[in-house]
């Protein structure tokens, strides 16, 4: 009888783990889902509140546009110029063009003074190149003199890696 009974509740115990393992398993499954579904969400909520910041920076830049197109009509109205920014490229534009017209005025009065066929050399050009020596021009020619390979150069600067060499000692010469 105590066989019985053991075998009995032995069936029910395998019964009821079987039951609590597809039960355990479809929890798992609908956990799975459910951080699934909330990552979504979050990434939804995320894109969302960045297309919200770029609408309300949009609306902000579209606010000042608007206030500054009425305050530059308000300014041609009362005969000004549109914006400050605008009077002051004007003025360095009207600085430009009345520079231009001296020098062209200055050029053609120096070519009608100079005797043709002479060419002009226009020294006041802008440049970023390093002065040439001029420290090999003998004061009696007024040419260079030729140096061949000796020619005077400037040398660059040490490098990086001259730390790692050390200077020279130099040994007295006993004759």
């Amino acid at each position: 009888e105590v066989t019985n009974l053991a075998n009995r509740l032995r069936k029910q115990a395998i019964e009821r783990r079987e039951g609590t393992l597809e039960l355990a398993q479809a929890v798992n499954e609908v956990q799975g889902k459910i951080k699934a579904t909330t990552r979504k969400m979050m990434a939804s909520v995320s894109e969302l509140s960045m297309y919200q910041a770029t609408a309300i920076k949009l609306t902000h830049d579209n606010t000042q546009a608007s206030d500054s197109l009425m305050e530059a009509q308000r300014r041609f109205e009362a005969g000004y110029a549109p914006s400050e920014e605008v009077e002051l490229e004007w003025q360095r534009h009207s600085l430009t063009l009345d520079r231009r017209h001296e020098e062209a005025l200055a050029s053609a009065a120096a070519a009608a003074a100079q005797p043709s066929g002479v060419a002009t050399i226009d020294l006041d050009v802008p440049t970023t190149a390093e002065p040439r020596p001029n420290a090999y021009i003998p004061d009696d020619l007024g040419i260079p003199k030729p140096y061949g390979n000796n020619a005077p150069f400037k040398p660059t600067g040490a490098g990086s890696s001259m730390r790692h060499i050390r200077k020279p000692v130099l040994r007295e010469i006993d004759i």
